[in-house]
């Protein structure tokens, strides 16, 4: 479980790992997400391979009545869709970020775009900006999400689509009670719509906070999930055991060979 100090969020979330040739060339590509309101878990569509559609599962109940690997099958192929949209979302806030940088006359569209991503990063310096917009292999989010949300079995995650336990201090936003109080203190959770809200607010989190300094300056030479992985010892106050879980995590479940599916391609749009 992991606290998260608020932020002003842009209306769209937008990071970044790597981008494709259309990105590169500067084209803006949004998204047809479909939402899935899920009355019985056998909805979940089975992940295919190279592409995954953009489905974004709500009310994923029922997976511990499944056999324990088609429930953890199930709990990825709900999961990878949310996480790919998200991904996809940032990389158009870095590719805008990019061209400001680029860009050596700033219109006043320019100018609210640049104050939006400065309040919502915590820095005015925009080379700074630009490096601190990024994201995380499949496998890892994937690996993170099922140890903060019991494999989708946790309150949290079924009344709120909070795969990562982030805690709320804004009383104004959607959020829930925790189960068990710290001290005489209530522990809020934030709420979200859907899973990509959630993993947006984690990439947030990841690319603002102080504890993950390091993650940010490695995730710029490397893409490898299990060294990665190394830097997200603060996310719990298990530390090393809670690294640790997470490597065995994603070489148990063999994670990464999720990591180069992408969305498929007929759900994007040029704008």
């Amino acid at each position: 479980m992991i606290r998260l100090v608020p932020y002003l969020a842009l209306a769209a979330g937008i990071g970044l790992l790597f981008l494709s040739d259309q990105f590169l060339a500067g084209n803006t590509f949004r998204i047809r997400t479909e939402t899935v309101n899920v009355t019985d878990v056998r909805q979940v569509l089975p992940i295919s391979e190279p592409y995954v559609r953009p489905l974004l599962y709500t009310n994923l109940a029922g997976l511990s009545n499944l056999p324990t690997d088609e429930a953890k099958r199930t709990f990825i192929s709900a999961v990878l869709p949310a996480v790919l949209v998200a991904k996809h979302e940032l990389a158009m806030v870095s590719q805008q970020l990019v061209r400001l940088k680029n860009k050596r006359h700033w219109n006043h569209t320019d100018s609210v775009t640049f104050e939006a991503a400065a309040m919502r990063y915590k820095t005015d310096d925009l080379k700074e900006l630009v490096l601190k917009v990024g994201t995380l292999p499949n496998s890892v989010v994937l690996a993170q999400a099922a140890v903060e949300s019991g494999w989708g079995q946790s309150r949290f995650f079924l009344e709120g689509n909070n795969l990562f336990g982030i805690w709320s201090f804004n009383p104004t936003e959607p959020r829930m009670a925790a189960g068990e109080m710290r001290g005489k203190r209530t522990v809020w959770l934030r709420s979200y719509n859907n899973m990509s809200e959630s993993i947006i607010s984690y990439f947030d989190m990841l690319s603002t906070s102080g504890a993950f300094k390091g993650l940010r300056a490695a995730r710029h030479h490397t893409s490898d999930p299990l060294a990665l992985v190394a830097h997200l010892r603060n996310f719990s106050e298990r530390r090393g055991g809670y690294t640790r879980q997470l490597r065995m995590m994603i070489q148990q479940n063999d994670l990464t060979r999720y990591d180069d599916l992408e969305l498929d391609p007929d759900y994007l749009f040029e704008q």
